[in-house]
C-alpha cells in the first residue's frame, strides 16, 4: 500500500508545481519515450529503393526461372500409371578406399558419385520406352507407364548410362551428379 500512496503523493505534487505556473508559453514536460512503441525497438530502418520486377509479359504470373524444370511435362490428365522406381547412390571405391582409408570417403550419399534409378516396366518392350534426361529431372513414357521424376541432386545428362534387363523387365540409369563442391571431395 505504500507504493500506491507515493505514487498518489508524487502526482499530487506535479499537480500543485503546474498549478502555480501562469506562462502562457510553459509546456507540461513531455517523457522522452511517451511517444515511441514496439516499432521503434532496434536501430533506425532507412527506406531503401527497390527496383520494380519488369517481367516481359504483364500477364505472366512467374518468370521462366521459377518454373521448375520438368514441370511442363506434368499432365493430370494422363491416365498411364506411374512405374515403381528406386533411387540408389553409388561410390567409386578403390582397394586404398576399403582397407587403409586414404580417401576422406565415408558410406554417406554425400560422398556418391553416381545416381542409380531402378524402373520397373512389366510387359513393356524396350523399343516401345522413351527417356529424356535434363540436369534436375527424368522424364519416361511407355504405352503404358509415364514417370516425371524430379532428381534429389543435378546430374550431367549427357554421360548417363541406361540398360534394360529383360529378365527383371527393369530399366537401369546410371547418372553422374554435378554437386558444387565435387571438385573438392574427390579430387
Amino acid at each position: 500500500m505504500d507504493g500506491l500512496s507515493s505514487v498518489q503523493s508524487l502526482e499530487a505534487l506535479s499537480k500543485m508545481l503546474s498549478q502555480g505556473r501562469d506562462d502562457e508559453d510553459y509546456e507540461q514536460p513531455v517523457s522522452s519515450t511517451a511517444g515511441l512503441g514496439p516499432g521503434h525497438i532496434g536501430p533506425a530502418k532507412c527506406e531503401t529503393n527497390v527496383p520494380p520486377v519488369v517481367s516481359k509479359n504483364s500477364k505472366d504470373i512467374w518468370s521462366e526461372e521459377e518454373v521448375p524444370e520438368g514441370s511442363e511435362l506434368d499432365d493430370t490428365w494422363d491416365t498411364r500409371q506411374q512405374p515403381e522406381y528406386e533411387i540408389l547412390f553409388k561410390q567409386k571405391i578403390t582397394t586404398e578406399d576399403v582397407f587403409l582409408g586414404m580417401s576422406r570417403k565415408d558410406p554417406s550419399s554425400a560422398c556418391c558419385e553416381c545416381m542409380l534409378i531402378k524402373i520397373k516396366l512389366p510387359d513393356t518392350k524396350i523399343a516401345d520406352v522413351f527417356l529424356d534426361v535434363k540436369e534436375k529431372f527424368l522424364d519416361l513414357r511407355s504405352p503404358k507407364f509415364k514417370l516425371g521424376l524430379h532428381l534429389p541432386h543435378p546430374v550431367d545428362s549427357k554421360t548417363g548410362k541406361a540398360c534394360f534387363i529383360t529378365e527383371a523387365q527393369t530399366l537401369e540409369v546410371t547418372l553422374t551428379m554435378q554437386r558444387e563442391m565435387d571438385f573438392i571431395n574427390f579430387a
